[in-house]
């Protein structure tokens, strides 16, 4: 086959869709399986669902995935994952849940973090061995939560493991065979439904019954990331009226006593935790801007007021004061209800019959 013939053959392959599609799915970055642990609590759609084959129009669909498989483990549980490497699997979406570790500061022997062994030397295979063999032969690599798509805990400032992101070990430029860049679905951990809404549409679109999903500069879905945590906050209208909580007992803004929520990119207290319940600050807790890339060096100490925080709020504070006087004041007058409505033998609604006798 010549190289133009095969370049139309996989042309003529994505237009058409694929009907069977591989998911490896790789939790052996630094991580704590919390991901994958969150993605089984999505309903719409579930995991399960998308395995099973009970959404219309998906391919058929092959997880493998170590927490979510029917497969115990050891060499039965890799063999998908060596058959991709060689190039003997496609196509496959690969996820990573984890940072990527920066194996190339160990001098000598030893390892960040592995997933099986060499089957010549024995010798662990490193999570960037196999990252290095299987992102070239993805049609797909999604990043789940903040650790894979961003460095996340495992990154900060001082760690010994030089962790970072997907995009910064592949490149920001990265297109997998598919000619996707990146999907990253940050989140500590990452929203059930997020995820699995975007793991949906990438298989819509292998299918050949979608386009490309949308993503913003840093490669998250813009749908979902596009707005944030304080447009969709439950205690938004309390900072538009300078009203702020003062502890943690409070069911009003939360600004003051740390949280991020007017400039972080997530859609939690819109959409809910499970079952659309939840969501940090609709629940209490303050936004710690677990969906960022600078998380967390660039949000801490987490329970300080933010920077700006002061100065936003005073210059809210007599806007919102007013305003909050002025809708008081209203709420007075309109909280009752009208003087005609009474048991009294005169009607004082203001009827005027069409029909007079």
């Amino acid at each position: 086959m010549t190289v133009a013939s095969g370049t139309q053959q996989k042309q003529g392959e994505h237009q058409r869709g694929f009907d069977e599609v591989n998911i490896l799915w790789i939790s052996e970055g630094m991580s704590c399986d919390g991901d994958t642990v969150s993605v089984t609590a999505s309903n719409q759609p579930s995991i399960e669902d998308v395995v099973l084959g009970l959404i219309p129009g998906l391919p058929k669909v092959n997880l493998y995935n170590k927490v979510l498989s029917p497969t115990l483990g050891g060499e039965e549980f890799l063999q998908p994952f060596r058959a991709a490497a060689r190039g003997d699997m496609k196509p496959f979406i690969l996820v990573i849940e984890g940072s990527i570790p920066n194996q190339n500061i160990i001098s000598g022997d030893g390892y960040w973090t592995s997933f099986g062994n060499d089957l010549e030397t024995g010798e662990p295979l490193t999570l960037n061995w196999w990252i290095d063999q299987l992102a070239p032969k993805a049609w797909a690599v999604v990043g789940i939560g903040t650790c894979a798509t961003y460095g996340g805990i495992h990154a900060m400032a001082g760690n010994p493991t030089g962790s970072m992101g997907l995009a910064d070990y592949l490149g920001w430029d990265f297109k997998s065979e598919g000619a996707l860049p990146i999907v990253n679905v940050p989140g500590c951990p990452v929203q059930p439904e997020n995820f699995m809404e975007t793991l949906t549409w990438v298989l819509y679109h292998a299918a050949g019954a979608a386009p490309p999903p949308p993503l913003d500069e840093k490669l998250r879905p813009q749908w979902l990331f596009g707005k944030t945590v304080h447009e969709g906050c439950d205690r938004a209208a309390y900072y538009e009226q300078a009203d702020f909580a003062k502890d943690y007992n409070s069911p009003k803004c939360q600004v003051k006593i740390g949280c991020w929520g007017p400039v972080v990119n997530c859609n939690v207290p819109k959409r809910g935790w499970m079952a659309g319940v939840g969501g940090c600050p609709n629940v209490g807790g303050i936004c710690i801007a677990c969906t960022m890339p600078g998380f967390p060096d660039m949000f801490m100490p987490f329970m300080d007021e933010p920077p700006g925080g002061s100065l936003s709020s005073m210059l809210n504070k007599p806007y919102g004061a007013f305003i909050r006087r002025m809708r008081a004041f209203t709420n007075a007058t309109v909280n009752k209800e009208p003087k005609w409505r009474h048991n009294k033998e005169v009607l004082t609604t203001g009827y005027n019959p069409r029909y007079r006798p």
